[in-house]
Order: structure tokens, then sequence, then C-alpha cells
């Protein structure tokens, strides 16, 4: 299967940085260290900061839509996204917006994140059926990443559920695989349910994994790169937002973030080890 210039440049930003690690942007005002709080950018300013002081660690960054258009900053947001293809265009965008929709409404989500925004992939909810992803296909340069088994605990009553004798996060797995003929598709797959995770690479083969839930949810590094890293020894992208952006609170905040990063980044690598 040929990949999708998505997969393309998040395989080869896993080996110029050595890294799998993936930086949320989750902005909330109330956080957002005091000197910016009263910018008009005040969310733009916090995440360029941050992108500045942990690029160099990253695979990846993970802007979560909901947290700016809260509070009527999708503008910040375009420009965040933008800041970053211009000062770092070998890390990939990954819009956390799991959009869920279909027909003309599903074609204007894959506009939104794909043409406004001009995220290089997005997060999307399957539970409608290809018809819900089929617009988003037709970006063939950009990444689909699609919810399979997330992180949260009330996640079980459907996830778990049986379809056929096999648990429906794994009916997911193996129905995206089928579709993903242009190699463009990643799964979302928790890390606090690292079994589980492992169930998913064994469906999935190399398709990347975006892995949320390490840090402030509790799952473990060590646990998620045992589990899931692919033939070669990559295939994930281990996310962590709040453990990383507020590991500081004052002017330094963003240098801390940096250490911070640093030091997920180098607990991935040694799990590899």
């Amino acid at each position: 299967m040929s990949h999708s210039e998505f997969r393309t440049r998040l395989a080869a930003r896993w080996h110029s940085a050595d890294s799998m690690l993936c930086v949320g942007i989750d902005p909330e005002l109330n956080r957002i260290p005091e000197h910016l709080r009263a910018q008009d950018d005040a969310f733009l300013q916090f995440g360029k900061a941050i992108v500045d002081a942990t690029a160099e660690h990253v695979c990846a960054f993970k802007p979560q839509a909901a947290h700016f258009a809260a509070e009527g900053h999708e503008d910040q947001l375009a420009e965040l996204i933008d800041y970053i293809h211009v000062n770092y265009p070998e890390i990939v965008v990954i819009l956390d917006a799991k959009r869920g929709d279909v027909g003309s409404t599903a074609k204007l989500y894959a506009r939104e994140a794909f043409e406004r925004y001009q995220a290089d992939a997005v997060t999307v909810n399957p539970y409608l059926g290809y018809d819900s992803l089929e617009p988003y296909f037709e970006y063939s340069d950009r990444g689909i990443v699609v919810l399979c088994r997330t992180s949260n605990p009330g996640s079980d009553w459907l996830q778990k559920s049986q379809l056929a004798n096999t648990p429906l996060y794994l009916t997911v797995a193996e129905q995206v695989s089928e579709w993903d003929t242009g190699g463009q598709c990643m799964l979302v797959t928790g890390a606090t349910y690292p079994e589980e995770l492992a169930h998913v690479r064994a469906v999935v083969g190399d398709m990347p994994l975006l892995v949320p839930g390490v840090g402030a949810q509790g799952g473990r590094v060590k646990e998620v790169v045992a589990a899931g890293v692919d033939s070669q020894g990559y295939g994930l992208a281990v996310s962590s937002s709040r453990g990383i952006i507020y590991a500081g609170e004052g002017e330094d905040f963003a240098e801390q973030a940096g250490v911070q990063a640093a030091l997920v980044k180098q607990d991935i690598n040694a799990a590899r080890s």
C-alpha cells in the first residue's frame, strides 16, 4: 500500500527527531499564565510559546478545536496552525475535532479541517459508517485519525460491546483497515488500555496509532510502547497535553513545558530499547 503525504511525513519525523511524542495544545483561559491572559490573542501567544519550546522533541502537534472555539478564538487556532507550518514544516498538525456526520455536513467538516485550518490530519468519529469518513478520503494528502479504543473509562459500554463475538473497537479497527486503501488512516487507541492497544496493533499491522492518555490520565509509557510499536519499532504518536503544557504556571511556563516534553520523549525512547 502506498502511503499518503501525511503518513510519509509522520514517519520521516519519527526518524529525524527520534521521537514518537505528540504534544496536545488545549489552552484554558484560567490556566494560561497571568502575564498573557489579558492579551487579545492570549490563546495564540500561549500556543506559539508551547510550540517553540517543545518542537525539537515532537513528531506531531495536536491542537484541540473546542478549546479555541468555545472562547470564539477559531482565528487564533488557524493562525497557530499556520505558525507551525511556516516555522516547523516537518512536524504534522493533527486537529483534534472528533467530527462525525454524513452528507453535505461531513463535506463541510472536511473542508473546515483541511481548507480553513489547513490541518494535516483530523480526528473523526466512525459511528455513522463509511459515509461519515468518505469526504475526508477525498483529500488524499491528508490524514484521517479514527476513534477506535478511547482512553476514557466511560467508553466501555459501547467500545467493548460484542459484535459477532468481537468487541466493537476491534471491528472498527478491522473495518478502517479495509477502507484505508490510500494509506491515510490512523487510529486513536488509549494508553489506559495497553492490552487492547496490543489487540488493535495485531489487527492493523503497521497503521500508525495516536495514543492519548499518558500523564494526567494515568497511562504508562512503558506499557504503551511494549504493546503498540509497529514492525519497525515506531508507529505511535504518544499524546500528552496537560502534563506538558501546564508543567509551569509562571513566566517560564514554556521553558518548563520544553523540559517536560524532553523527559516524556526520553521515557518513550527508553521503553523502546
